[in-house]
């Protein structure tokens, strides 16, 4: 669910109002009049929530789910046997249904300005010894800690909550974040944008709400121009002592483990998980749905497809990422390869 420092919930609704959002029937053997409160993950659902699940195949996540109402495809419909306490609604496209819910709950999700009062909000609590550069924006509700230093031109949203000792240079954005003690941020930072998440189909491409948050733990370091944006429905995660250099980008519903080194310009997609002291080189890349192991380092320009696992405590460079050794021999044996000559000529 939705955390209520950052976004407004205009639930609960009734499952009669859900469906006809949906444009579907209550389901026979369902009370219309039953109310759901939110919306949330299979693993962070309760009785009177709605999630989601777009396999045809049951996983444990959806096996051990205690929401109390579940949207699934409709051609998965009869294969799926629903948890006991949980029923399920079967749609044409899980994506979309779950956007159109999501956006009945939290209209305002979409909303990327503000907040537009300069200045420092009222409700906003403010430590000892903090100092606050010109043309600072700092919305409601936000916390800052004792002796954290904010350059120029910074905007904080609303809910916002900031440890002690931190410095954050001028021109960032920060919303819908918990950040910790020793956080250094560098000029041009955007962190808790939106997740890039659609739902697609032959109309166009529809937004999917984004309604997690970012957290990032003590002493983290991060680059100039570095984005980082918050999850879907849970939260991308920096761990503590994690160094991140300039033009890096963070895909919502990433973990990053603690003490890793993330190098410029590589590129990190969603729901990722990146373990304790990790080391992507410059411009590494990897793929949504990737787990990369413990003290596992990958070389420059690698690349890590979708759903890969990378072993830990292991040298990888290549595209795909392949254990260092083995990359430079398929190197040397292409390249011996494309000197050969050809049959025929002297």
């Amino acid at each position: 669910m939705a955390d209520p420092r950052f976004f407004d919930n205009r639930g609960p609704f009734s499952l009669s109002e859900v469906c006809g959002k949906l444009g579907v029937p209550v389901p026979d053997g369902m009370d219309g009049a039953r109310p759901i409160a939110d919306v949330a993950s299979l693993t962070g659902a309760v009785a009177d929530h709605l999630s989601f699940f777009v396999g045809e195949k049951p996983v444990p996540a959806f096996a051990q789910t205690a929401a109390g109402i579940v949207l699934v495809l409709d051609k998965a419909l009869p294969k799926l046997a629903a948890p006991e306490g949980t029923m399920l609604i079967g749609v044409a496209s899980v994506h979309h249904a779950f956007a159109a819910v999501a956006e009945l709950f939290y209209p305002d999700c979409h909303r990327v300005a503000g907040p537009f009062n300069a200045g420092i909000h009222p409700t906003a609590k403010i430590g000892v010894g903090v100092e606050l550069g010109a043309g600072i924006v700092i919305g409601p509700g936000v916390e800052i800690g004792d002796h954290t230093r904010i350059g120029p031109h910074v905007v904080i949203g609303r809910g916002v909550a900031i440890g002690r000792d931190c410095e954050i240079a001028g021109n960032i954005v920060i919303s819908h974040a918990y950040i910790g003690d020793g956080v250094t941020i560098l000029p041009g930072a955007q962190i808790g944008q939106p997740g890039f998440g659609f739902a697609s189909s032959a109309a166009g491409h529809t937004k999917i709400p984004q309604l997690g948050r970012v957290i990032i733990q003590d002493r983290v370091e991060i680059g100039a121009c570095v984005t980082i944006d918050r999850g879907g429905l849970g939260d991308s995660v920096i761990g503590e002592g994690t160094k991140i250099d300039n033009l890096v980008q963070v895909g919502h519903n990433t973990h990053i483990g603690r003490h890793a080194i993330i190098c410029g310009m590589a590129g990190i997609s969603g729901s990722c998980e990146i373990g304790d002291f990790v080391v992507l080189a410059g411009q590494a890349g990897v793929s949504d749905h990737s787990k990369i192991g413990a003290g596992a380092r990958l070389g420059g320009k690698s690349g890590v497809i979708m759903g890969q696992e990378v072993a830990p405590g292991r040298d990888y460079g290549g595209i795909p990422a392949k254990p260092v050794r083995e990359w430079l021999r398929e190197i040397a044996a292409v390249s011996a390869l494309a000197k050969k000559p050809k049959r025929g000529n002297s």
